[in-house]
């Protein structure tokens, strides 16, 4: 396999192809992309870990269709396959593949992999399903995949074993950051074998945390859906003297929704998310901020993200399917402790917990993310006629590009807590520092409440 592109920096941002392009493409009413043009992007620490890159502006290969193509796109059988959790817009992206599949490019066939990875594999004797524009046509009304998922492993040999024995040409993988390990793995089975295969990767994540993403698609329908529970907490809590409510938000690594749902309501007084370790205790910690508040408004609302506050719970030393730590229950820890402090301050209170993960990640997507998912889908149909492979399609800085499968894995993306956008979160809420250790250069505390 050759690569494209020339690098400006120490990150290799070149993209795979299957062989050289020279079968002109059936469309005719676009502005096509050079096979190898690149836009220089200069990335934030919001939108990527760039540790090993020094600031350097990056050369990114520019998404969009090409001239020429590497797949005689008729005879072309492609697949799709949607890994790990759910998250709003999958069936939007799997629709606008299809759709821009077969009527745009005249492919010959699409078919779709039933739960996960494990649709690959015999032994779990999981159909396939044809996918065509007629039954793929209402996907965007639903929630979460209409081809199911699973988490977990599976052998990447096996795998490309099934699509050999298919004669499947492109792989489409819609997933999270396993997901796109995993797409690696596949990427080296391939090559070893010398096959011509691409694969194509549309990263998926309601946390927001896949690196040199800007934004994964479904996070602002989350961001949407998280603000109208928080809203119900408000009402809880103002409802009784001294309410507390508490509402757990989905983010393993990483606050971002916490974070941009604290943003879009006002409601909240504190926001508590993995990137910032908080302490409880103390004049300065989270219980003795909040007798304050209740003491002067009689009423609060606290947002915890599911990752934050490990550092105050017993690792447990387990994972789940996906590889990822099992997380000790934060909130189940922050209401008895809560609980316990304000019975020694003989102050009453109330306590309302809401949990809204799974409603959160399971609804459609709204209007923007469908537009978003609509763009995805389009440019890794373009990619992978193209013969590109090894790579997922980002959005970065309103600009769509091909990103090397090694650098999106290669870390995961996490809150900046010395960045101006912290900085706004915090003034939202009115919160003082309440960080383990209040080293230089920490962030200032926000006005008080």
């Amino acid at each position: 396999m050759s690569k494209a592109a020339a690098k400006k920096s120490t990150l290799d941002c070149a993209i795979q192809t299957l062989g050289v392009a020279k079968i002109p493409s059936p469309l005719n009413y676009c502005r096509f992309i050079g096979q190898e043009e690149t836009l220089e992007l200069r990335l934030t620490e919001e939108e990527a870990d760039l540790a090993a890159n020094s600031g350097q502006p990056m050369c990114f290969e520019k998404a969009g269709p090409r001239g020429k193509l590497y797949f005689d796109s008729s005879k072309v059988k492609c697949a799709i396959v949607t890994c790990g959790g759910l998250c709003p817009g999958i069936n939007d992206v799997i629709r606008a593949i299809v759709m821009d599949a077969y009527h745009h490019y005249r492919v010959a066939s699409v078919i779709g992999i039933r739960y996960g990875l494990q649709g690959f594999i015999p032994k779990y004797g999981h159909d396939i399903v044809e996918l065509t524009p007629h039954n793929v046509s209402n996907f965007h009304v639903f929630g979460g995949t209409e081809l199911g998922s699973s988490r977990g492993p599976q052998p990447a040999d096996e795998i490309v074993d099934a699509l050999e024995r298919m004669n499947v040409g492109v792989l489409f993988m819609i997933g999270g950051d396993g997901t796109m390990k995993a797409a690696a793995n596949i990427v080296k089975e391939i090559r070893a074998r010398n096959s011509r295969i691409a694969v194509i990767g549309i990263p998926k994540t309601i946390d927001n945390d896949i690196n040199f993403v800007g934004k994964s698609f479904g996070f602002d329908t989350a961001v949407e859906k998280a603000t109208e529970a928080i809203a119900c907490a408000h009402v809880e809590a103002v409802g009784v003297y001294n309410g507390i409510g508490v509402v757990k938000l989905m983010g393993r690594e990483s606050g971002f929704i916490a974070a941009q749902a604290t943003l879009a309501l006002k409601e909240v007084n504190f926001v508590l998310v993995p990137e910032n370790p908080f302490s409880l205790d103390g004049p300065d910690g989270l219980l003795n901020q909040l007798e304050k508040r209740l003491r002067e408004r009689h009423h609060a609302v606290i947002v915890v993200a599911e990752g934050a506050g490990q550092h105050l719970c017993e690792a447990s030393g387990r994972t789940d399917a996906s590889g990822n730590p099992v997380l000790c229950d934060i909130c189940s820890l922050l209401i008895a402790r809560i609980k316990e402090h304000f019975k020694a301050k003989d102050l009453e209170h109330t306590i309302k917990f809401i949990d809204p993960s799974y409603i959160i990640r399971s609804v459609p997507a709204n209007a923007n993310d469908r537009v978003y998912c609509g763009f995805l889908g389009q440019n890794a149909v373009h990619a992978a006629m193209a013969g590109k492979t090894g790579m997922v399609v980002s959005l970065l800085q309103s600009r769509y590009v091909h990103v090397p499968l090694e650098l999106v894995t290669m870390a995961r993306k996490k809150l900046n807590i010395e960045a101006d956008y912290w900085r706004a979160v915090l003034e939202s809420t009115g919160q003082e520092s309440m960080s383990v250790h209040d080293l230089p250069g920490s962030p200032c505390p926000g006005p008080k409440s």
